[in-house]
């Protein structure tokens, strides 16, 4: 059965996000975790268990119900119950499961567009917190939908010069 465009391009978006979200977190250091600015910014756990309830939502335009993902006790469960959902939501686009009430453009324009707002936050935040993300050429970095997981590869092309470079690193 061929898979309509737009499903398509909507599970390389899921892993996009995967890829970007691994990007954002990738090395961060245990105390970023619970890293806040100050005026109610949430921490970045708070956002990653964000992102998954804005996931889960999505899911629900597929099978119903509502979704709202309850803190899980340690940060490696959340990072693993996020890449669960891209998968689940990449399983679903491509058996063709029906969406009720929007269609794929709305999908992509609300809660998956939404998610990758949220990771430029977790960036936001890591370098507010001292310890930048490298910058890298995402044109050329490995995506695949068939990789949705916390194991995404390294940068293809990372920015070898970047002024922004911690010290130590």
């Amino acid at each position: 059965m061929v898979k309509a465009p737009e499903r398509q391009v909507l599970r390389h978006y899921l892993a996009s996000i995967a890829y970007h979200a691994q990007k954002a977190i990738r090395g961060a250091p245990a105390d970023y975790w619970e890293f806040s600015p100050g005026n109610q910014v949430r921490t970045p756990e708070a956002i990653l268990r964000h992102m998954t309830s804005v996931l889960g939502y999505a899911r629900t335009f597929f099978i119903g119900g509502a979704y709202r993902a309850e803190p899980l006790p340690n940060i490696q469960a959340e990072i693993s119950r996020f890449h669960q959902i891209l998968d689940d939501l990449s399983k679903l686009l491509d058996s063709n499961s029906s969406l009720q009430g929007i269609n794929e453009l709305q999908l992509l324009q609300g809660p998956l567009s939404d998610v990758m707002t949220h990771i430029g936050q977790l960036s936001v935040l890591r370098r507010l917190h001292g310890n930048p993300v490298p910058p890298e050429n995402f044109i050329y970095a490995d995506i695949s939908a068939a990789r949705l997981g916390k194991d995404q590869p390294e940068p293809r092309r990372p920015d070898i010069d970047w002024p922004e470079r911690p010290a130590d690193s």
